[in-house]
């Protein structure tokens, strides 16, 4: 008969053990109490106005108006001036010349609805217009 102790006292370890673990996991399984929603009111973001990227065809009107009498533009490339600048970098050939020799900057106009050359004065007089 010592045999059916062992067991015994092996199942009353056993429930010793996995008693507390037991409660342990049934107090992590309270129902949770939602905290009421506070209606918040999103703010509208504020309009920005952003030009568009400038292409060929935009750079060649800028340039065009700020330098009357000038060769007309080929072929121009342009891209930002850096992270976050406002300004744009534009490469671009003059004439018959397919090769992107000459180089000016953009920057958006008073009101921000156009881009015009940076400096043009001397955009112009190293075109020779």
């Amino acid at each position: 008969m010592p045999a059916p102790k062992r067991s015994k006292d092996l199942i009353v370890k056993q429930i010793a053990l996995l008693l507390p673990l037991a409660l342990l996991a049934a107090c992590g399984q309270e129902a949770e109490v939602a905290p009421a929603a506070a209606e918040t009111v999103a703010a509208a973001p504020e309009p920005v106005s952003t030009l568009p990227a400038p292409d060929q065809q935009t750079f060649s009107n800028a340039f065009a108006v700020a330098c009357e009498g000038a060769k007309p533009v080929n072929t121009a490339v342009c891209k930002r001036a850096g992270i976050g600048s406002k300004d744009v970098i534009c490469e671009y050939g003059l004439g018959d010349d397919e090769y992107l020799r000459n180089k000016a900057t953009l920057t958006a106009n008073e009101d921000s609805t156009g881009w015009v050359l940076a400096d043009p004065t001397t955009v112009c007089a190293a075109t020779g217009a």
